[in-house]
């Protein structure tokens, strides 16, 4: 194998940075009031003694476990623990709704399972089209759960499914890495603005 340039993979490598800083950036104008009204719904939730439950796929379900930690544990300060579940961590579930039922049932079952009203799904998906998700979120709406959505391309056929007391964080980037690096910043906004809003008092 022939090995490029330190020149040429310098260039590719900044190129990386450049085009995730002009994501972040146009996301910066458009999505802080989102986020501040997702904050708000998820802060009631907890407050009233609801839950969060979060799913996604590949990278995005790594993003359900990293959120579902930091609310449990903690994010940058210590507090009490805070409830919140990722759909993506029991195998036995998992593979079990996958093999008797299907793949696309994996979360919406577990949503009918031990979802209640007026508790908080985060449904994660870059192209907003994952089958999976989709069912997930069709679920939490029949029993009065929120959405909370975090997409990117335009946001896919889950932009068509949520209603006014849903909030949509949609990325403006059609590039899977580009979508997947704003999540996480979005993940980590989410994380300090329940912090400040529950705690700061305290």
């Amino acid at each position: 194998m022939k090995m490029k340039s330190i020149d040429r993979l310098t260039a590719r490598a900044e190129q990386h940075f450049a085009d995730s800083i002009s994501v972040k950036q146009e996301g910066s104008i458009l999505l802080p009031t989102h986020v501040a009204k997702a904050t708000v719904l998820m802060s009631n939730c907890l407050h009233e003694g609801g839950k969060v439950m979060v799913c996604g796929n590949g990278g995005s379900a790594a993003d359900a476990q990293h959120f579902a930690a930091e609310l449990m544990g903690r994010f940058e300060r210590e507090r009490r623990e805070l409830a919140a579940l990722a759909l993506t961590t029991d195998t036995s579930i998992l593979t079990a709704i996958g093999n008797d039922y299907s793949y696309e049932d994996v979360f919406s079952k577990q949503v009918r399972g031990i979802g209640r009203v007026n508790d908080i799904l985060i449904a994660i998906s870059t192209s907003g089209n994952s089958k999976n998700v989709i069912k997930a979120i069709e679920a939490a709406k029949k029993i009065g759960i929120h959405i909370i959505a975090l997409t990117g391309n335009g946001g896919g056929k889950m932009a068509s499914l949520l209603s006014g007391d849903d909030v949509h964080l949609c990325v403006p980037a059609s590039r899977t890495a580009r979508i997947q690096e704003t999540h996480l910043l979005l993940l980590h906004c989410l994380c300090d603005g329940v912090d400040h809003v529950l705690f700061d008092e305290e």
